[in-house]
């Protein structure tokens, strides 16, 4: 099927799950959409082009270079780069999706084919009429958008993560790991020229507000140890995605739905990889990180051998 705002195809409507298929394929293009961009940063860099914030460089239109391609070297490249992200995100204006075009605040204005059903600090969701979530994530202070987290050793030898504004790539990165952990089927549809990137998820009924969730989280997401984490997020989870190590949190009662199947699945997060210059100081959490990476029921301490006793 189309998404019929953007006319790109789309494997999501309404309230249906995809078929397990198209969910591997919804993952896959997440993981092409980041493998662009880090090719269109590194390229970037080589022609002299600020990446950090990403901003800039997620809302270049294609013929941006243009002029300079004939050149050759880094700029032809350049030029290749642009066009291989766009191809994953393309660029599409707010009054595609009905917003007026001439507002200076087009998504609190709405539009005629999108009902407001909610939002927070990170994004303004809308449902259409086929009953799919479209999700408006608006950037903070022009270069800042979404939340991720920022890590900091704690005086008691805990990791201490804080959330904090976020790039272009963490907002990208996140959706990637909400639909590798079984969260709800997340798709990208396209970044605004004003920075404003739109998101089409499968809708979900809510649950009762002041649910406990903690007991309703996917397998994927493990509890980590409370002596190794300090977090200003609700119910902290360890995740693996892409033999990367991720800090999940916050999957609270308004970030839990329950799928047409009967299923919860998680609509956002807050996340953020834990790597190993995060973990260093702290050997036991590294050696745990290594264990629970191949056994999820790994325990904290190892019991020590018959050798060792």
């Amino acid at each position: 099927m189309q998404d019929h705002f953007s006319g790109r195809p789309s494997c999501i409507q309404g309230s249906q799950l995809p078929a397990a298929s198209a969910q591997e394929r919804l993952l896959d293009d997440h993981g092409r959409r980041l493998a662009a961009l880090d090719r269109l940063r590194a390229v970037a860099a080589e022609c002299g082009l600020g990446t950090d914030p990403d901003r800039d460089l997620l809302v270049l239109p294609e013929d941006a270079v243009s002029l300079l391609e004939a050149t050759g070297g880094a700029w032809a490249e350049l030029g290749e780069a642009i066009r291989a992200f766009r191809a994953t995100l393309p660029l599409l204006p707010l009054h595609q999706f009905g917003f007026p075009a001439d507002s200076e605040d087009s998504l609190a204005e709405g539009s005629p084919a999108l009902r407001h059903i909610g939002g927070g600090v990170e994004a303004w969701a809308f449902q259409d009429d086929e009953d799919s979530v479209y999700k408006f994530f608006r950037p903070i202070e022009a270069q800042w958008i979404g939340a991720t987290f920022r890590y900091e050793p704690g005086e008691d030898h805990a990791l201490r993560a804080e959330a904090c504004p976020g790039s272009y790539r963490d907002l990208l990165e996140k959706l990637d790991v909400i639909n590798a952990i079984g969260g709800m089927p997340t798709e990208v549809v396209g970044v605004t020229p004003e920075g404003v990137l739109v998101v089409k998820q499968v809708l979900g009924a809510r649950l009762p507000e002041g649910t406990d969730t903690s007991r309703l989280l996917p397998p994927a997401l493990i509890t980590w140890p409370s002596r190794f984490l300090r977090c200003d997020r609700d119910h902290p989870r360890l995740a693996f995605v892409r033999d990367q190590a991720w800090l999940v949190a916050d999957p609270h009662d308004r970030n839990v739905v329950r799928a047409a199947d009967g299923s919860m699945r998680i609509i956002d997060v807050v996340a953020a990889p834990v790597t190993a210059a995060v973990t260093g100081h702290h050997p036991l959490l590294h050696d745990w990180l290594q264990r629970v990476r191949l056994d999820p029921a790994a325990p904290l301490l190892v019991a020590p051998g018959d050798d060792e006793l």
